[in-house]
């Protein structure tokens, strides 16, 4: 027996040191050459984010003077509190965060509702419907038209200008039917139909939870779309009630002036109050890009998955 053992490790041994691939001169360079970019890929990120959060916790007159590079001068936190004691900065915040939860649920309930049909291979028109979707990515109507239709459909200056109108995105309907006709297989759905589901039931009991790496990916992509969603809100809200974020955030940065603040007379308040507008914009854009630095890593798990669905076939 104990032979038997002796004789199972050395072939044990033999086989991983078969297996073992030793690096060449070539390979070694070449994954030095990738390390190398990858750093220098991370500087280039990090460099302008780091500078921007030490902004946003330096003194004004420190940041209007340029004497801010990688780490806060003289700390201060009054950027950030002129920023949450401004009422329509608030409001702004509260509306960004309305306009992407409820206009990422809207656009990935619309996206399946889409891409799961058009996945069937029994599905009457499916290439035809999708040939459709397709030109839509090449060709528009243009502004003036869309203008109109929000117009003709009583959304303009309300929120539904904001989640309706960019409601379905075709690529990601693309990579949902992918998904769907590469993991679903037709015998799933054969038995399901066998056992007395309907098309409802199949797709709300068997596709959604077998679906999370694509739902997760769509969401997030909706999401970040919606939470950064400038120019439809400049185009279709004239109610300064209905900003989001960013458009609050272009004030500050394009007009230079605070949303919530007054004339001023005195040459020394209107000095004061632009040092103030120009450390509050870095301010604001660390408050309006922490909820997405947030969300990204409880997702970043499915973001590879769902992307790369139908990429490689096994």
């Amino acid at each position: 027996m104990s032979i038997t053992l002796q004789g199972f490790r050395r072939t044990s041994v033999k086989r991983s040191e078969r297996t073992t691939i030793e690096e060449t001169r070539t390979d070694k360079i070449f994954l030095l050459g990738v390390r190398i970019m990858l750093w220098i890929a991370l500087i280039l990120v990090a460099v302008p984010l780091i500078y921007i959060v030490a902004n946003s916790f330096s003194s004004p007159s420190a940041v209007s003077a340029g004497r801010v590079l990688l780490w806060p001068i003289e700390p201060s936190l009054r950027a950030y509190k002129e920023a949450f004691s401004d009422p329509l900065i608030m409001k702004g915040y509260l509306n960004s965060f309305i306009y992407a939860i409820g206009g990422t649920l809207i656009s990935v309930t619309l996206t399946i509702a889409i891409a799961y049909p058009l996945s069937r291979r029994t599905f009457f028109g499916r290439n035809v419907i999708m040939s459709v979707l397709i030109f839509t990515m090449l060709f528009s109507g243009g502004l003036i038209p869309t203008y109109l239709v929000v117009q003709d459909l009583g959304m303009l200056n309300t929120r539904w200008a904001m989640v309706i109108p960019s409601a379905i995105g075709v690529w990601q309907v693309i990579i949902a039917r992918t998904f769907f006709r590469s993991t679903i297989p037709d015998e799933l759905y054969e038995a399901a139909t066998i056992d007395g589901a309907s098309d409802l039931r199949f797709l709300w009991s068997i596709v959604l939870p077998l679906s999370k790496p694509v739902i997760a990916v769509i969401a997030l992509m909706y999401a970040i779309f919606q939470w950064n969603s400038y120019f439809d809100a400049l185009i279709y809200l004239k109610d300064p009630g209905l900003y989001p974020l960013q458009i609050v955030l272009r004030n500050v940065l394009i007009l230079n002036t605070l949303t919530g603040s007054t004339t001023t007379t005195s040459l020394a308040q209107q000095l004061e109050q632009q040092q103030l507008a120009n450390v509050l914009k870095y301010a604001l854009i660390v408050i309006s890009s922490l909820p997405v630095l947030i969300i990204y890593p409880f997702v970043a798990r499915h973001f590879t998955k769902g992307v790369m669905v139908g990429a490689v076939k096994g």
